[in-house]
């Protein structure tokens, strides 16, 4: 009897030991998996700690926005004035209004308690605000080095959201536009200026500008390799086209997209100085979608039609 009853307590304590084990498996394993659902994601700005998968996502930057709306990830809440046409979706009323696109609605961002916070360089200077709500990611393009920038935030996105293959399979499509494209331009002889139309007044970018891929990725020469590298372009006047004359001319209208579609582009080529230049008299003048150039560049789809509206402006 004395011999059944110690079988029977090491029976019991074998199985609580084992118990125990288990549960201290279990316990370690779901740390692991607590930890690798969080990422550092390294930024202009600094480093945040950002849980994979996020579901309930903020984005400031159009091109963010373009990129996850071509991955299939879905955003909370998003700027929904002067929205790209082609992202127009997002001002349904299912998608909260952060705000302006420079004055984040604080309040309203922290109602909605999000998971991530996306900003590009229009709301930098309210990142530490942000990043007191929530975890913020700065995710500007580098306009000094477009195409690493660029490429380097949808892996980014790939991560967090688990969409590296997708991500790799867009990125390859639009390296293969972009080298088709650098086979003509390189056997071009011919130069390219890309100007801002606002309100009456003109801006010229060149090479490491805002729109200077099209002279460090695309492999068209500027027509003035000196201008001025900054956000708003360098101010020209009609006689500065004139004396430059470029054989490409491509415009980018800023009117057409956030001052009620009040279009300037036209206007630049029907006046009396520049109707002469090469570009005009040539037809070599190309007006470039503003959604893609102005409010949503760096994106997945963006980009890609930014090269095939290049293309199509030198085969004309």
């Amino acid at each position: 009897m004395r011999k059944f009853a110690l079988i029977f307590l090491i029976s019991i304590v074998a199985i609580i030991a084992a118990a125990c084990g288990s549960n201290s498996e279990s316990t370690s394993g779901s740390e692991k998996e607590t930890k690798a659902e969080e990422i550092t994601v390294k930024h202009q700005l600094g480093e945040t700690k950002v849980k994979k998968n996020p579901e309930n996502v903020v984005v400031f930057d159009f091109g963010v926005l373009d990129s996850l709306d071509k991955l299939g990830v879905e955003v909370a809440g998003l700027p929904q004035d002067n929205l790209p046409k082609y992202l127009e979706k997002y001002a349904d009323k299912k998608y909260q209004n952060a705000g302006g696109i420079k004055e984040p609605d604080f309040e309203k961002i922290n109602e909605m308690a999000p998971d991530l916070i996306i900003i590009s360089g229009r709301q930098q200077e309210a990142y530490e605000d942000l990043s007191e709500i929530a975890p913020t990611i700065f995710m500007g393009v580098d306009t000094a080095r477009y195409m690493e920038s660029y490429e380097e935030n949808a892996k980014t996105l790939g991560e967090i959201f688990g969409k590296e293959s997708e991500v790799e399979t867009e990125l390859a499509k639009v390296k293969e536009t972009i080298d088709g494209l650098k086979e003509k331009t390189s056997t071009l002889d011919k130069n390219s200026l890309v100007i801002l139309a606002n309100e009456g007044n003109i801006s010229a970018y060149g090479p490491g500008s805002r729109f200077g891929l099209i002279h460090d990725v695309f492999g068209l020469k500027a027509v003035d390799e000196n201008l001025e590298v900054s956000t708003h372009g360098q101010n020209i006047s009609f006689e500065y086209l004139v004396e430059k004359d470029p054989d490409y001319l491509f415009i980018v209208d800023r009117g057409a997209v956030v001052e009620g579609g009040q279009t300037s582009g036209k206007s630049i080529v029907e006046n009396e100085l520049v109707k002469n230049i090469k570009a005009v008299k040539e037809n070599q003048v190309i007006y470039l979608n503003p959604d893609y150039w102005y409010l949503s560049g760096g994106g997945l789809t963006s980009v890609a039609e930014m090269v095939k509206e290049v293309e199509a402006g030198i085969e004309k």
